[in-house]
């Protein structure tokens, strides 16, 4: 893992809730839709909760991830 992956990790998940309709997706959709391994989301979402880009909210069965 070094900085290169981690930032083509952020942008595929910044892909995937962009394309999506309600700009937000659970957890488990970002992992289906980006095929990324856990670590590599986690990592992806570290970095674009540090650029500000992203919320994230928990919720009973999942997490979910919304663009700001």
């Amino acid at each position: 893992m070094n900085i290169e992956s981690i930032g083509t990790w952020a942008g595929e998940v910044y892909k995937a809730l962009e394309n999506s309709d309600t700009r937000m997706l659970g957890l488990k959709l970002v992992k289906k839709a980006t095929k990324l391994k856990k670590d590599e989301i986690a990592a992806a979402l570290g970095w674009l909760g540090r650029e500000g880009k992203i919320a994230i909210v928990e919720s009973d069965d999942d997490v979910i991830i919304s663009l700001v």
